[in-house]
């Protein structure tokens, strides 16, 4: 199992962007209400990630991962990096659906009364998505041992 690419990550977010923005489109006249609340749940998470992130990087370097007591095991970094890739694509799907709905309220905000109050709450959205997004793939960074070698293939420098 490899990184999540980062460019894999944003054509599903333009994608789902673009197929957000059509759905919207036809059924705007539907939604319910846009709140600031709408996105929260995601920040929660986000936070919570993050928060694990540091807590993982720093048993990690540490040198704690282990079966003894107290320490961090190694199934629960593998566990951790599922849910950071998880939550990494559903961050980037959530994402392009919120930037297809912004690409829909924005321009009509000046016309549409509904359109500029759902606008703030489908900010927030897509702001949660995004911090999700950035949290899954810390997450996933602060996963790795510290002898593995960079991404990209080549051998650390001695």
């Amino acid at each position: 199992m490899g990184p999540t690419r980062k460019r894999d990550l944003t054509a599903a977010a333009l994608i789902a962007a673009a197929i957000g923005y059509v759905l919207v489109t036809v059924l705007y006249r539907w939604f319910p209400p846009i709140t600031v609340w709408t996105g929260l749940s995601l920040l929660a998470v986000a936070i919570a990630e993050g928060g694990w992130a540091f807590y993982v990087r720093a048993k990690i370097n540490d040198g704690e991962i282990g079966l003894g007591g107290g320490r961090l095991h190694p199934l629960a970094v593998a566990r951790s990096v599922m849910i950071a890739k998880a939550s990494a694509w559903v961050g980037a799907l959530v994402l392009g659906w919120w930037v297809g709905v912004l690409v829909y309220l924005l321009p009509r905000r000046s016309t549409l009364r509904v359109a500029n109050e759902d606008t703030a709450g489908a900010i927030v959205a897509a702001v949660s998505a995004l911090a999700l997004v950035v949290a899954a793939l810390w997450l996933q960074h602060c996963c790795k041992s510290p002898e593995e070698p960079p991404e990209n293939g080549e051998a650390a420098p001695e």
